[in-house]
């Protein structure tokens, strides 16, 4: 592309993340009339893993992400200080990889684009290398962007996957080990056994700000795994992020209805409110895409999907205001201690941002794991936008 004064194309998405990788796949898949670019500096996929609960995805829509799937369990497992759980639920796990091996293959040679989006518009865009590309629709996919108007707390992680001598002797994903020395927050570990010597281990925080020290994590991570009882003979990948838990903000201070090009990913505002999770969103956008995109009024469309998307997360939202302004920090592990001690049902729906009215009074029902005057307080002050 560098040095060319213009391309055309049908559909240029601009981000080879997760959104933008999988709305790649289902364009391929589902409209290969289509001349489709995905504009992306570093490996589409980067250095990543995603998760999710099998409940997360609906069976219609499984196709897209099922040949990414790299690891897969029958249940998965819980730990605080006061309760343990393993609970019978598909987990699964894809990782960059796997998304961009995928990319690749579904795509047309050379439109893949390793250069970065200097500016986005609606029907073109130009590229820091040099040259403009066009296109009927410009998808905007590139992640979070400064997150205008919204209040947020953070979920931060790093992350690394451990070769250990002998075997790590875990069996199953523990997506919360809480029985950790509580730090910035509401600390957890999270243990993906990939193979018998080979474990993923991310050290996490629910913080009140987005600061990330990713040099003292490591140690922590490096802490944990002595404390296991595990020789760690290599370490074979890292990665680390900043995830946003939104406590309150406006729709139309971070997707202005005056911005005309699409978006889709967290970049719209689609991911789960509490956990700052994206797959399930990131799934339901990729598959409803090649239906739009023959509309004049596409970043219409996908405004209308994530503003409606908004308003169903407004439960979410609350429930991170209680987290982060009624509980003390050192204590916040209770509130998802009580959570784990709630029906398999509720939890996979809570998950998959799909919490029915009973889950909802079920979820507040009881003694608040939160100071009762702090939870008052919080709730007077929530912005139900």
């Amino acid at each position: 592309m560098a040095g060319q004064n213009i391309d055309r194309c049908d559909i240029a998405i601009v981000g080879g993340g997760l959104a933008g990788g999988l709305a790649a796949l289902a364009l391929a898949a589902k409209r290969p009339d289509l001349d489709v670019r995905l504009v992306e500096p570093g490996p589409v996929g980067g250095n990543h893993i995603w998760s999710f609960f099998d409940s997360d995805i609906a069976k219609k829509d499984r196709w897209l992400v099922a040949p990414l799937v790299r690891h897969h369990w029958p249940r998965y497992g819980v730990r605080f200080p006061g309760h343990e759980r393993r609970l019978r639920m598909g987990y699964k796990s894809i990782t960059g990889e796997a998304l961009a091996e995928a990319v690749a293959a579904a795509l047309p040679e050379g439109h893949i684009i390793a250069d970065k989006a200097k500016h986005v518009a609606p029907d073109h865009l130009l590229l820091a290398r040099g040259g403009r590309l066009s296109a009927k629709h410009v998808i905007d996919a590139r992640g979070a962007g400064k997150f205008p108007g919204l209040d947020c707390g953070w979920q931060k992680f790093v992350g690394q996957a451990l070769t250990v001598k002998g075997g790590h002797g875990v069996d199953h994903p523990v997506v919360m080990d809480a029985a950790v020395e509580q730090l910035d927050g509401y600390r957890f570990v999270y243990l993906l056994p990939f193979d018998a010597e080979t474990v993923f281990v991310e050290d996490t925080y629910y913080g009140d700000d987005a600061d990330l020290d990713v040099g003292a994590v490591r140690e922590r991570i490096a802490a944990y795994a002595a404390a296991q009882g595990w020789k760690v003979k290599a370490t074979t990948r890292e990665e680390n992020g900043v995830l946003p838990v939104v406590v309150a903000g406006d729709f139309e201070r971070l997707w202005p209805a005056s911005d005309r090009t699409a978006r889709i990913g967290v970049r719209a505002g689609l991911f789960h409110a509490t956990t700052g999770y994206s797959l399930p969103d990131a799934v339901r956008t990729a598959s409803v895409l090649p239906a739009l995109v023959d509309r004049p009024g596409l970043a219409s469309a996908l405004r209308g999907r994530a503003a409606a998307a908004w308003r169903r997360q407004r439960f979410y939202r609350m429930l991170g205001a209680m987290l982060f302004r009624a509980a003390e920090p050192e204590t916040r592990f209770r509130v998802f201690e009580r959570f784990y001690r709630l029906s398999p049902r509720l939890i996979a729906r809570f998950y998959a941002g799909r919490s029915t009215t009973g889950d909802k009074l079920r979820l507040l029902a009881g003694k608040p794991p939160v100071p009762v005057g702090r939870a008052v307080a919080a709730l007077a002050k929530f912005d139900w936008r």
